[in-house]
């Protein structure tokens, strides 16, 4: 005969296992969604980069833009480099330009438009800088003419810091985040688009700083941790049953 206490115990975790079950298929259908979204991303980023270049957004609409609906579009515009302090961001590798592996630093300079404004432009990269200056501030002072050029490229938003990420050395003008907003309100640059430019062309004579196309390559590993969220489901059913069956009484039928 099983005890009242054997009873609520089995109960308690019958009620665990059910909990446990529903968890495991929530995620793995939270996964399929994800990886849903994911694919429609990537159509829509893959889209973009192919696309024409087209005039850069007028300032008016510039609020209304956002990384869902804008990041990597192409665009095409004339600026003049300002002759301002300009900034460089370390970086290991990129996960959006084939051409680019092993340190350097990203090349960030402010441009001015025609009609006033000041767009941030990531020039290129710069490699085995190993976080110097001098071989990045003499490629932007070749950059900056003073002379209008049509520029190309793809429009980026600014990256949050996380909470292991290093502070800017701000006597290097150093940064370890895309971020052009703080660029801009440490060095003196004055009101920027609220998004920069990943520039593809023109690239200098002397390829320094190195611009060129985006290629981003999102991870899509979803389909995978659902089949595991699904299989660890059924591993729980599986063995609740085997339990079960192992506390029946002999000779009583399921």
């Amino acid at each position: 005969m099983t005890s009242p206490r054997s009873k609520t115990s089995s109960r308690a975790f019958a009620a665990f296992t059910i909990a446990m079950v529903v968890l495991c298929f929530g995620l793995g259908v939270w996964q399929l969604q994800r990886g849903a979204a994911k694919h429609q991303l990537i159509a829509a980023l893959t889209d973009r980069i192919s696309a024409a270049p087209a005039p850069l957004p007028p300032q008016s609409v510039w609020p209304t833009l956002t990384p869902a609906t804008d990041e990597f579009r192409r665009v095409s515009f004339t600026a003049s480099y300002a002759k301002l302090p300009d900034a460089m961001v370390y970086s290991a590798g990129s996960a959006v330009r084939e051409d680019v592996s092993g340190p350097g630093t990203w090349a960030f300079l402010p441009a001015r438009l025609p009609s006033g404004e000041t767009v941030v432009v990531d020039a290129g990269f710069v490699a085995n800088t190993m976080q110097e200056r001098a071989v990045q501030d003499r490629a932007a002072a070749k950059l900056v003419t003073g002379e209008p050029v049509t520029l190309t490229g793809y429009l980026r938003f600014p990256e949050a810091a996380g909470l292991l990420t290093t502070a800017e050395n701000r006597d290097k003008r150093l940064w370890f985040t895309r971020d052009h907003l703080a660029m801009a309100k440490t060095l003196g640059w004055g009101e920027v688009a609220p998004f920069y430019i990943d520039l593809e062309t023109p690239v200098p004579e002397n390829g320094i700083p190195q611009p060129g196309p985006l290629s981003p390559h999102l991870r899509d590993e979803h389909m995978q941790y659902a089949i595991t969220w699904f299989s660890l489901a059924a591993a729980l059913i599986i063995a609740f049953a085997v339990w079960a069956r192992g506390r029946r009484p002999a000779g009583e039928k399921l």
